[in-house]
């Protein structure tokens, strides 16, 4: 499995090529995009403002759920790289396998783009356990990562154990919680212990969990320093122990 930066940049609500350009400025390689984020055009700006070689960011996008049958997947992924103002996409995943979706024909659409250079991995997004199964089985290209919802509210054990037995990245977005984290009395419990902010004991908990990949979204270069600087937070194993054993649940983001 190839390696990740230990913490992303979601871009979701990111239109500002500036706020991108500072991001790759403080030190983010990874760049989470998405067709139906709207925002390609300014993750591509703010790339080539930042004038970094392409091969030194980790660019990521999404095809959306009305363009994955294979003709629709080939015709918005070649408009996604236009937006971008790149050849090829480090990560193309499968936004949602709903209303367009087919197992066989869209993920053969998605080896084909690999094949042509287009993109150099494969990832899907808001997938259950069976839809891994069938993905897995019908990809001729490993599975690289798996997008998901993941923070102390929402937590899915068995799509990291899956992630875990066949080695690929659980990428998790929405790591914050939704701006609830400093709402979470076992996170603000354990910010007080080790002095530092709700936000980064999650995004600490989550960088330190094998096979995870937190891509907050920030939209300050402050925020976007802090998160960065998270990662290097070690927590307690009764730390982890604390946060695992939330009962309370919260979905941000339902089908």
């Amino acid at each position: 499995m190839d390696e990740l930066p230990p913490v992303g940049l979601g871009t979701m609500g990111i239109g500002d090529p500036d706020l991108i350009e500072t991001a790759l400025d403080v030190g983010y390689r990874h760049l989470d995009t998405a067709q139906i984020y709207r925002n390609e055009n300014a993750v591509g700006d703010g790339i080539a403002q930042a004038g970094l070689p392409r091969d030194e960011v980790f660019l990521a996008t999404k095809v959306w759920a009305d363009s994955l049958a294979p003709d629709d997947v080939h015709e918005t992924t070649a408009e996604s790289l236009d937006r971008l103002n790149t050849d090829y996409v480090d990560l193309l995943y499968v936004h949602r396998p709903v209303d367009t979706y087919h197992a066989e024909r869209t993920l053969g659409a998605f080896d084909e783009l690999v094949s042509e250079g287009r993109t150099r991995r494969v990832g899907v997004s808001n997938f259950t356990v069976p839809e891994l199964d069938e993905a897995l089985d019908v990809l001729d290209a490993p599975l690289f990562a798996h997008q998901t919802e993941y923070h102390p509210l929402f937590q899915r054990p068995e799509l990291l154990a899956h992630a875990r037995e066949h080695d690929y990245w659980l990428v998790a977005y929405s790591p914050l919680a939704g701006g609830k984290a400093d709402e979470i009395e076992e996170v603000t419990a354990i910010a007080r212990k080790h002095d530092t902010s709700p936000e980064a004991v999650c995004i600490a908990w989550l960088a330190s969990e094998e096979n995870v990949h937190p891509i907050p979204k920030a939209s300050s270069r402050e925020h976007m320093v802090a998160n960065l600087e998270a990662a290097t937070l070690e927590l307690d194993p009764e730390d982890v122990e604390r946060i695992e054993g939330i009962e309370r649940e919260e979905e941000l983001f339902p089908e």
